[in-house]
């Protein structure tokens, strides 16, 4: 693999993110399907971290999105795990199934199988939510292999935590 600066920007982004929340006394919680927990260990590489963030759901197969948190079996029906509803969904039920008031979500096409001609490897949604706001998403296409596509999905996840603090903070 070649690193593109990625991996070795996100110790500094998540400081970044950390230091934003806490001036903010606010708390993050991550919801994660293709990146396993990558946001959240990021995050929590900080010392410090527990003063801002909450929690962490790692929901990688359908069913823990509709366990952990209320995903709708319907949304993963018509649209797939690999949708805007469903990454909306997911930071929703990451804000409501915790005690956060911002939270993250990734689900997306690491690779290198799985990718179709709708959805090809690469593609990857994420959403962010603030309580009492309404949460966004965006559509990513990442080139690369397995690690480059996840590391540029927390990447981009975190750098979207630090634009919603910004707008909103």
């Amino acid at each position: 693999m070649i690193d593109d600066g990625t991996i070795t920007e996100l110790p500094a982004l998540a400081a970044a993110v950390g230091e934003r929340l806490l001036s903010l006394g606010m708390m993050l919680a991550t919801a994660e399907s293709c990146t396993g927990g990558w946001a959240a260990k990021s995050l929590t590489d900080i010392a410090g971290s527990s003063a801002w963030l909450e929690r962490g759901f790692v929901t990688y197969s359908n069913a823990a999105k509709v366990e952990m948190l209320g995903v709708s079996a319907a949304s993963l029906d018509t649209h797939g795990a690999v949708s805007e509803a469903v990454a909306l969904e997911m930071v929703r039920g990451a804000l409501r199934h915790s005690r956060a008031q911002v939270a993250l979500s990734i689900t997306g096409i690491a690779g290198p199988g799985g990718g179709g001609a709708e959805k090809p490897v690469g593609t990857v949604w994420l959403a962010w939510g603030r309580e009492g706001a309404e949460s966004i998403a965006r559509r990513e296409h990442f080139a690369g292999d397995r690690e480059q596509v996840r590391a540029q999905s927390v990447r981009a996840a975190l750098e979207g935590v630090l634009r919603l603090l910004a707008e909103h903070g």
